[in-house]
């Protein structure tokens, strides 16, 4: 346990920031398990719905500093490629 005011702080924001970044980690997984659910019943209109979700989410995270830029970039382009396989 801290000592110093400083560290006490600390300490309290790193937690915010942490129980912030697991909630929006948690939003975006949530949403591309929807998304592959979707692509597996093979229902395009639902995927694309999903599609879109999924890249509004990454988008906040990655703008939010939650994931990296390339992290986002790859999962976009993994979820495009399988909606395009789809099509």
């Amino acid at each position: 346990m801290s000592n110093n005011n400083s560290a006490k702080k600390r300490e309290r924001q790193n937690k915010s920031r942490r129980m912030r970044n697991r909630a929006i980690k948690s939003e975006v997984r949530s949403a591309i398990k929807k998304f592959e659910k979707s692509v597996l019943a093979e229902d395009k209109v639902t995927a694309e719905v999903a599609m879109k979700d999924c890249f509004k989410l990454l988008d906040a995270a990655t703008s939010k500093g939650v994931l990296h830029r390339n992290t986002s970039s790859r999962k976009k382009s993994r979820i495009y490629a399988a909606l395009a396989k789809l099509n």
